[in-house]
């Protein structure tokens, strides 16, 4: 971990997870897989200083942990990274019979591997979903694979990014219309708040989008029945058929290498 005002040593980043560290949610069309995330983001700031700096994202959307571990942990290590973000087993969490403890008995170990390799390794806790329909359910299982994560980070001398206590990211244009990712402002925030925990500095400022206007129940619940056609019905058919949204995706970057500021990508 950094000090604030000390250039940050890292010239390495390998990111390993779900859709949440590959970004979905955060739509650019000019970047891999057409998404862009908090992980892009915060390699952007980790190379603005660092000319040597590579970066290289692994993660997949709709992985399970197992599958994260058999996919990405082995080319992770190949990496020789010197800064490791993991964030996995979401996808679990939300499946009926999750079950948080034996979640972290497995992520326990990973990190273990990751941190036996001397490179920094920030693990993500879960954000409060009190607030989101869809996900509220499984808040109860969130709050108990939290617990474990502390303790796992404290046991291994991982870095966690607090996402359960940053209250921005309740705010309802922190999440995409799927209800499920978060939007550009929460991957935005959320890069902050990784940057912040290794006690990087960096140039992002924290955003305000404007709130979302008031709504009549009438227009809520046209909202709902629209969101439940166009996102909710995907989904349960997906589950039904045994399939993923990740099935024909592949890491956007496998290999680690230069990051060139948003702006500068070509379309």
């Amino acid at each position: 971990m950094q000090h604030p005002g000390m250039e940050h040593p890292y010239t390495r980043y390998v990111a390993l997870g779900d859709s949440f560290t590959e970004g979905v949610g955060d739509e650019e069309p000019g970047v891999p897989n057409g998404v862009r995330g908090w992980a892009d983001r915060v390699a952007e700031e980790l190379a603005r200083t660092r000319p040597d700096f590579a970066y290289a994202n692994l993660a997949i959307r709709g992985r399970l942990l197992q599958q994260i571990v058999d996919e990405q942990l082995e080319p992770a290590l190949a990496l020789e990274p010197d800064l490791i973000t993991i964030s996995a087993g979401g996808n679990d969490l939300i499946r009926p019979g999750g079950d948080p403890d034996e979640l972290a008995a497995r992520i326990d170990t990973v990190i273990g591997r990751l941190r036996a390799t001397g490179a920094d390794v920030v693990l993500f806790n879960g954000p409060d979903i009190a607030m989101t329909p869809v996900l509220r359910g499984i808040r109860a299982k969130v709050g108990i694979y939290n617990a474990n994560l502390h303790g796992i980070a404290a046991k291994h001398g991982a870095i966690i990014a607090d996402m359960w206590s940053a209250r921005q990211l309740q705010e309802p244009r922190m999440w995409a219309p799927d209800r499920l990712h978060f939007s550009p402002y929460g991957h935005h925030a959320i890069a902050i708040l990784v940057l912040d925990a290794l006690g990087v500095q960096h140039e992002l400022t924290p955003t305000q989008p404007e709130p979302l206007p008031t709504r009549s129940w009438q227009r809520m619940k046209l909202d709902d029945i629209a969101w439940a056609r166009e996102h909710l019905a995907p989904w349960v058919v997906r589950r039904l058929r045994g399939q993923s949204s990740g099935d024909t995706i592949q890491p956007k970057r496998p290999t680690a290498g230069p990051v060139l500021p948003i702006e500068h990508v070509e379309d």
